[in-house]
């Protein structure tokens, strides 16, 4: 045998010794077409190489030694964890029961007491485990619908749970101490406010006299009224500090830190979730046969147990392996595209383009319209003088506005994409993109108009940083129009479960027309489901500054919301029939919500460090921004613990931190780069596994075929010559090729380059 041989080793056992056949093995082959190549390089250098790429040859046939296998593992790890098989996992563990009889008392003790905690652990686990909200209701959804619908239920359960959280942060640290100072559990002290008279003056809008039971319902659909100054929003925060017996407690400072908290909680959070996906998106391969493979042989959800869900499945599989087919005719296409053909296809495609931009203008003209009109309205309009119905579709204008336009818009999407000649894939993400940019911008051009409201003061410079006339409080009324957008949305939600989806369904029910049976039951599409949910939580999170109970108000509208897709989704609608795996829309879905996190970020770090904090109301009345109560608070602080924070804040500190940052990403971004190209090696040590397999069984059919032949020439013997010789002995060590041109010409290319 060659020197080098050690490749077809396991561990540090003795030499095996060369065999005829698997020696001629396409990975063998090419194991020693490399050698030939990197010949000039070191034996330790060779070592490597052949132990990462030729593991896969004849070493295979080798087996693990007993002795060597107890060796290596670990006495801590549970026997039933380990990838062995049964008779192995049997061997190691009298092997632990042997070694734990040579154990002193002491050792065998702590040993039990081990086990007992991990035991109990496992336990613990279980029962958390059955206490998980909705568990029950998951499984039974992911049953009959399969994995990727039961992703946007437990997408929707983890939205739940985040804004429970928030909003426990919010009062147990906002509301609740001015809670306390309310009922004079602990003293308070309200703020002195320093700034103008007028900039101070607040008019109550709670109405007086006689009031009219509609009107109650205005004030409670859109915030005003008997609403606007309550715990709800913003202005109801008045007071400077709360004093407990040992500390004294700021109200401002705890207001601004528990707002940057809950955003930076739903970041960690959200993030954390994601990092499983992006693995999964990271090592995704991009081989179209290998797509095929996986489709055809493991591509079914075995989670599935309903016939009418197996069914959808069978379809949905069968229009991904249609999409694919379409998406190489496309490549095809395009690769044999004329110079013409070029310039026309991007010529319509400029000229659409300009089509979607001329829609997104119209509807964020529209938005903007419609927003200077409801605030002009509600300021000239007396409240006692409004209509019912006037007044409540003025108050939700702007919202009627936004939802006619995330409504209208994906359906112009979807037939102009038709036109583009994009790949079926690129065709549903570049939508979603579009969905997801008019739904985050409409909200961004709404808090833009209701700014340049608050900000114009007729022409002349505004005395108090902002139209105190018209805004008094104007934190409270960007929190009005944030709580008016989530009712509303709530709103909208069930209103189409059941007043489209139901009727919808009676109709193809119970209506054998051939119209009813082309229009069909209404689709539920994963996608717009999840750009309506985190539609609604961009909202959340805008609006937790402006109004800190408005998280708990989420919770409870996203906990209704999940028990009417359930009932719509098992009685109104059936799946979509373009597929969604669950492997890649857990990714989406956070990469969304992600998205909407950091454009909520936006209007809330403005509004905290760029425009005047209201002087009549709230707990900043006192500062110029609500940022400025930072450093008054490290004023406060003592002489080490203020010059930390100086240290930090400096300049010097911030370049430094972002080297360091810098380097880590550098590091983090060669250290993917490495595991992505230990990804594709091992991705060629699979293809180069599936050729020795083709090998084998074209060598073992062509041994059958001369065996049949050379028993059809004479009679049978004692044992035929092939026997004796071993050529299909399975107890044998050799196995001898009858000839070498049985070698197919597409298995002699063993080079992998």
């Amino acid at each position: 045998m060659e020197p080098g041989s050690d490749v077809f080793q396991w561990g540090h056992g003795p030499p095996l010794l060369s065999n005829p056949l698997l020696d001629q093995l396409p990975s063998y082959q090419s194991l020693r077409y490399r050698r030939r190549l990197s010949s000039g390089s070191s034996r330790r250098k060779r070592s490597v190489s052949r132990q990462r790429m030729g593991s896969s040859s004849s070493g295979r046939w080798a087996g693990p030694d007993t002795d060597d296998l107890l060796k290596t593992i670990s006495p801590q790890r549970p026997v039933k964890e380990l990838p062995i098989s049964m008779s192995d996992k049997r061997r190691v563990w009298e092997h632990h029961k042997e070694q734990h009889r040579d154990l002193s008392s002491l050792h065998q003790w702590w040993l039990g007491r081990q086990r007992s905690f991990r035991r109990f652990k496992d336990d613990s686990h279980e029962l958390l485990s059955a206490l998980v909200l909705w568990r029950k209701d998951i499984h039974v959804i992911e049953g009959k619908f399969g994995t990727g619908i039961q992703s946007y239920f437990s997408f929707l359960r983890f939205l739940v749970v985040l804004n429970l959280v928030m909003f426990l942060m919010l009062f147990c640290f906002v509301t609740l101490p001015v809670i306390i100072s309310d009922y004079e559990v602990a003293n308070s002290t309200m703020l002195n406010v320093t700034a103008s008279f007028n900039c101070t003056i607040y008019p109550s809008t709670v109405r007086q006299g006689l009031v009219l039971f509609h009107q109650y319902i205005i004030d409670a659909l859109s915030g005003t009224g008997f609403l606007e100054q309550t715990y709800l929003f913003y202005g109801y925060y008045r007071m400077d500090s709360v004093h407990f017996p040992t500390i004294q407690y700021r109200m401002p400072l705890a207001y601004l830190l528990t707002s940057i908290a809950c955003l930076l909680l739903s970041l960690f959070w959200t993030v954390k979730r994601s990092v499983h996906g992006f693995k999964l998106n990271l090592i995704q391969d991009e081989d179209r046969f290998q797509s095929f493979c996986n489709k055809i042989f493991a591509g079914w959800d075995f989670c599935i147990t309903d016939e009418r869900a197996a069914r959808l499945k069978h379809s949905s599989l069968h229009y991904e392996l249609k999409t694919d087919l379409d998406e190489e005719r496309i490549k095809q296409k395009i690769a044999h595209r004329t110079r013409k053909e070029i310039c026309h296809i991007y010529f319509l495609r400029l000229l659409l383009n300009m089509f979607v931009i001329g829609v997104l203008g119209g509807c964020f003209y529209a938005i903007y319209r419609a927003t200077i009109y409801s605030q002009e309205y509600s300021q000239t309009q007396p409240q006692q003088a409004q209509n019912f119905i006037v007044g409540l579709i003025v108050e939700y204008l702007p919202s009627i506005v936004i939802t006619a336009a995330n409504f209208i818009t994906p359906l112009i999407f979807e037939v102009v994409i038709r036109y583009e000649d994009y790949s079926p894939a690129f065709e549903i993400r570049f939508t979603l993109i579009r969905c997801v940019f008019v739904r985050l911008a409409s909200i961004g051009v709404l808090l833009f108009t209701l700014w340049s409201q608050i900000t114009f003061c007729g022409g002349e410079s505004c005395f108090c940083g902002y139209n105190n006339n018209l805004y008094p409080c104007w934190e409270t009324r960007v929190g009005q129009e944030m709580y008016k957008l989530a009712i509303f949305d709530f709103l909208i939600i069930g209103a189409v479960a059941v007043l489209v989806e139901f009727p919808r369904n009676l109709i193809v029910t119970h209506c054998s027309c051939s119209l009813a049976k082309w229009f069909g039951q209404q689709e539920f599409s994963v996608p717009q489901n999840v750009l309506e949910i985190v539609y609604g939580q961009t909202i959340c999170w805008i609006g937790s500054y402006y109004s800190p109970l408005i998280p708990g108000i989420s919770t409870i509208k996203y906990f209704i919301v999940f028990y009417i897709k359930k009932v719509s989704l098992m009685q109104n609608c059936r799946p979509s029939t373009r597929p969604f795996r669950a492997s890649s829309s857990n990714f989406f879905f956070l990469a969304v919500l992600l998205i909407g996190l950091l454009v909520a970020c936006v209007p809330v770090g403005v509004t905290i460090g760029h425009i005047s904090s209201s002087k009549a109301c709230g707990p900043f009345m006192n500062y110029n921004i609500s940022w400025d109560v930072v450093p008054s608070a490290v004023e406060t602080l003592p002489g080490g613990a203020r010059k930390f924070f100086y240290v930090i804040s400096s300049e010097a500190f911030a370049v430094t931190f972002f080297v360091v940052v810098c380097l880590v990403l550098f590091y983090f971004i060669a250290l993917a780069r490495a595991h992505k190209l230990v990804v594709k090696q091992l991705k060629d040590q699979l293809h180069m596994e599936g050729r020795d397999k083709m090998f084998l069984i074209q060598q073992l059919y062509k041994a059958q075929k001369t065996f049949k032949q050379q028993q059809q020439l004479r009679p049978r013997t004692e044992g035929s010559e092939l026997e004796q010789e071993g050529m299909l002995h399975p107890d044998r060590d050799y196995y001898r090729p009858p000839s070498s041109d049985v070698f197919p010409e597409d298995y002699m290319d063993y080079n992998l380059t």
